[in-house]
Parts: C-alpha cells; structure tokens; sequence
C-alpha cells in the first residue's frame, strides 16, 4: 500500500511547512487562542516518544489516556506511535469502573490524566492498586494532587531533558525504523450501548487505508483549511478525521468543552467541522423558530430562500447541471443575504465541508442545510471499519441514503438485511477478545455491522435501523425506532426522544421537551406551573406536544405512528446511565427506569 506509517505524518509535514500553524488552542481563562506550528508540533511528540520510552513503554504496549480535547491528545498519539506503542483513548466523562475495566483489560501501565476529575478518580485507582497503573502524568497544571500523591508528574515535567537520555533517542529512532503497518495505532473501546464493551484494534494499515480512500473522495476539497474539534477525541469520527486533516497539512483548532462549541466557532470561524447530527438538528430547529416568529414578510422571504436554494443546489448542482439564469441570480442574491446571515450567525460563512455521522438525520434538514448553501456531507461508519464506509460525493449525492460507498470498500447486504462491509479499514480484532472477533465476520471476510439496510443503483447505502434496535409490535409489523426520533428531534419544542414498541400493540414515545421553548411557549399562553413535571402535565402542554407529533409523522405508515406519549422532566445523561459517552441511548437502561411511566402509556 503506498503512503506512510503514522509515526512519520508529524515530522514529514513538519519538514514542509514548518513555523506554520497546524494547532490552535484555546485558554479557558482569558478566551484567547495560540497557535502550535509544525515544526514546535514535530519536537513535542519526539519529547514524549523519548520520555515514553524513558518511563518504560515497549513496542506492543498500550498507554492510556482519559481526557477530554487538548493538544497533549496529539502529542501523547504520536509519540506513542514512534514507540510503535498503541494508544487507548478514555472519554472524560468515563466512569470509574469502566476505566477500571479498561485499564486493566489493556494493561494500562502509564496514564495520562486530563482535568481535576479525570486525575481524582485514576489517583484513586493507583492508590488501591486495583489496576497495573504505575505512573500518572497529568496534563492540566491547574490539578490540584492529593496529599498522599508523591508520584504522579505534570506533563512539562514528563517531557523535561532529564527524562530524555542519549540511550532513550537511540531506542525510538530506531523502534521508528522498525515501524510496521500491522502495529497497532489504537484500541478504541465501543460505548456498550447493550452489553460490555469491546476494545477496537485499530492498526497504523487501517488508517493509511482510510487516508487514501478520503484523497479520492474529497478530491475536489482545498489542499489545506482550518478545521474545528469539538467531539471527543476518544470518539473514532473525530479521532480519524483529525488524522486526515493532519495528512492534508490542515490546522486543527481544539474545542476543550463541546458545551462551549457555539462560542468557538464564532471566535474560530472554521472552513471544517465534523459533528453528530444533533448539532445540526439543533441548527435546523432555530432556523424554524426564526421563520415562526417573524412577521408575514419576512417569513415568506426566508420559505422563498430556501425553496430556491433547494432547487438551484439539488436539482441542478448536484446534478452537474447548469442551472438558468434567473434561478442562478436568485439564489446569488439569497446567498448573499439570507444564507450569508444564517451561516455568519453560526460561524460558519467560511465552510468548505462539514461531515456529519452517528445516527440519522432526516431528510428535510439535510436538504435544507444544503439549499442554504452549508456544504453538509452526511456519512455512515463504525469503530470498527476506522469509521467512513460511506459518505456523500461531491455531486450526484442521494438524499435518503448515508451516502455512496467509499471507493475500494465492498458492501454487500445480507438475507436478513444486515449491512456487510470489507475494506482495510476493517478493524484487525476485538482485543482480547477472540469468540466475538469471530463472531462478527462472516466465513469469507466480510465484517457484520450490526445494521439494517440496503443499496441503491448508484451504490448509496439507505439505512434502515440497528438491527437490535428493531422493534416488532404485538401484530408483526417492524418499526425503526432511530428514524422516529430523528423526525422528532428536529423539532425546536423537542430535546431528545426515545420511541417505545417492541412487542406492544402500538408505538409510543418517550419525550425530553426543549424547556427554553416549552416554558418560552407556556408563558404565551398564561400557563404558570411551580415545576417542570407540573408544567409537562398541563393540558395546554399536552395538547402543543400532541400537535406537533402529529404533524411529524403526518406521511408516516399508520403501524409506525405514535399513539401516546410522556413527557419527561429530567434529561438522558451519561451520568445517570441513560447515555453512552458518545450520546447514544441505552435503551435497556431507559426502558427498566421508566418502566412504570410506559405501563401507563399502555393502560
């Protein structure tokens, strides 16, 4: 195959560009941004590769860490790489006791720590020697250590001279010179969204692959741009696309709290951005407000604007076709007042391409984003396959589908509908885990992805569901729960939403109302309510919420409509259980919870 090993991308990029920007990174203190140039981001990652060494990391170790976003994330990846050492990502929001079982599932030596919180519960651990940790290196110099604490080290002190002898440079150059494509890069570990989670090998030939197969999709992108960072880096979405950029010579500008995101992107104003669907879910829902709160002139000029954008830009852009004249001025006019205001607003006017993946989105809001000009790219992938098995094209893109399959990648679908995929991007193993690697390949190779769907002419995957997460009613009929709730969510009155129906005589649907809107809205009509679970039970509440459900799913199939429905006052989160790190439901764990408010919903 040809390209490069990843322990050589820092220092190869750094050779030809230099005290150029390839970082920036923000100071939550003062909101201010500096900047990393290439050849500072080259002599970081040799100062931890030889520090690394200096503490003891052998090839075919793993070196962990738990953070959420900062630029050490790089640092940390890329020396390790140079020791062909293998990096095990931890999301910040990780509990203890899955750090407990990851740490000691991948022999978890040296640690690096984020944040205070991140730093209490791994110092815990290493305190009762309840996992192989034998040295925490802690990368925020705000930490506060625990008074007992006489080893760990802050990361400046990690990589000073002293930990980086003569014998410590020999042995990583010549472990670099030894580098092999089948080493593995990372252990990514799968959130468990229904059962123990499972560490994803991911080998330095995984991601070349990945590289190659992005150049000749993306090919029509600029050689280099300013992408924005705010999934978690432990995510592999984020985790594989910040490689790329890095591989294209980009800048990555880090987001160190994805709730600060907004605030970001309007100090940054990114040409990139790869984000999960809510993220735009949530763009979609305030656009649609703007319209229903504004006057009778303005809203039709905005319902006009993005009638034209989505003729001008699906039914001849997208087409590769010329589009007339009128059509063509008129949508440069809204490009330059509507479509501009909007994507300034977000801080966004500079974009070049914004890849979206994770769950669905619905079709409405994709078709809106691309009519007002945001260069939206809706993709599908899993850890497993070092995430993109499709994504859409530059043109001829079919919405409906998650995009067309990527070039040298093989798809085929099963008899019961499961999407299969082979590529070298296709994860080497589950670690240490050898009955469910088995498990999830069929006898010729081809790696079982867990979801339902199916191919169009032009190779475009439409994706029905996961396949776990199918719901068959009491009378047969199949629903797909993820694209309910995506209609759902692009509702400005709606957060998050959980549809119920296996095995039930109909579909219901656990609701999270938006409170800013719903209070915004209860307050129009003179409702006053001391609590939020009062204020969901008042009639007037109910009655918006069972208009706007109906609205909906106004064109879905009479089996797949909702019949009743709760409203909740407390939010999913991570914290309670109800969300995997990476936003995704455990559906188990809302189910048993909420037990008592579905059985009424069934009454």
């Amino acid at each position: 195959m040809e390209g490069y090993h990843l322990s050589e991308l820092i220092h190869r990029q750094a050779k030809k560009f230099g005290d150029e920007e390839v970082l920036k990174v923000r100071d939550n203190d003062t909101y201010k941004w500096s900047s990393v140039s290439w050849d500072e981001f080259s002599k970081k990652v040799m100062s931890v590769a030889q520090a690394l060494c200096h503490f003891g990391v052998k090839p075919q170790s793993n070196v962990g860490i738990y953070t959420s976003n900062r630029a050490e994330c790089f640092y940390v990846d890329f020396g390790a790489f140079a020791n062909r050492a293998a990096v095990v990502p931890m999301y910040a929001t990780t509990s203890t006791a899955q750090i407990t079982y990851i740490i000691n599932e991948a022999e978890i030596e040296i640690l690096f720590v984020g944040e205070q919180e991140q730093y209490d519960k791994a110092h815990a651990l290493f305190a009762t020697h309840a996992t192989p940790i034998r040295q925490l290196i802690i990368l925020d110099s705000n930490v506060q250590l625990s008074h007992n604490d006489k080893t760990s080290i802050y990361f400046e002190a990690f990589i000073s001279p002293k930990n980086r002898t003569s014998q410590d440079i020999t042995s990583v150059e010549k472990r670099l010179r030894a580098a092999q494509d089948e080493d593995t890069a990372h252990i990514i570990y799968t959130s468990g969204t229904t059962g123990e989670s499972k560490g994803v090998v991911l080998t330095h030939a995984n991601y070349r692959f990945v590289m190659q197969i992005h150049d000749i999709r993306l090919d029509y992108l600029p050689q280099r741009y300013l992408t924005m960072s705010f999934l978690p880096m432990a995510h592999i979405f984020e985790k594989a696309w910040s490689i790329y950029c890095l591989h294209r010579g980009c800048s990555i500008a880090i987001c160190p709290d994805p709730r600060i995101i907004q605030d970001c992107l309007q100090e940054v104003r990114p040409q990139a951005m790869c984000s999960v669907p809510r993220f735009w879910e949530k763009v979609y829902a305030g656009v649609q407000e703007k319209i229903d709160d504004s006057n009778w002139l303005i809203g039709n000029l905005f319902i006009n604007a993005i009638n034209t954008g989505e003729k001008y830009t699906l039914e001849y852009v997208n087409r590769n076709k010329k589009a007339p004249w009128g059509l063509r001025m008129k949508f440069k006019f809204y490009e330059m007042t509507v479509y501009k205001k909007l994507k300034k607003t977000i801080g966004i006017e500079n974009g070049v391409i914004f890849p979206a993946a994770g769950s669905f989105l619905a079709d409405e809001i994709i078709s809106f984003l691309r009519a007002v000009n945001i260069p939206l790219v809706y993709g599908y992938g899993l850890t497993e396959t070092t995430a993109t098995v499709a994504c859409y094209p530059h043109y001829q893109f079919e919405i409906g589908t998650v995009g067309k399959v990527m070039p040298e990648a093989e798809v085929r679908i099963c008899e019961n509908g499961e999407i299969l995929v082979k590529a070298d991007s296709v994860m080497k193993e589950y670690y240490k885990k050898p009955k469910a690697t088995a498990a999830a390949f069929t006898e010729d190779g081809f790696f079982r992805t867990g979801d339902a769907g199916y191919l169009t002419e032009k190779q475009g995957i439409v994706l029905t569901d996961r396949l776990k997460d199918l719901y068959k009613t009491s009378n047969g009929k199949y629903i797909a729960p993820q694209q309910l709730e995506s209609r759902l969510m692009a509702d400005k009155y709606i957060d998050s939403a959980m549809v119920v129906g296996d095995q039930m005589k109909f579909v219901s649907a656990l609701i999270i109302p938006d409170e800013a809107e719903t209070a915004k809205y209860a307050k129009s009509q003179g409702v006053t309510r001391q609590s939020l679970a009062d204020l969901y039970k008042d009639p007037k509440i109910r009655e918006l919420f069972e208009q706007r459900i109906q609205a909906l799913q106004a064109d879905v199939a009479g089996h797949e409509q909702i019949k009743r429905f709760a409203l909740l006052s407390e939010p999913f989160s991570i914290q309670t259980g109800e969300l995997t790190n990476t936003l995704k439901m455990r559906r188990k764990v809302i189910l048993d919870k909420y037990k008592d408010v579905i059985e009424q919903m069934y009454d």
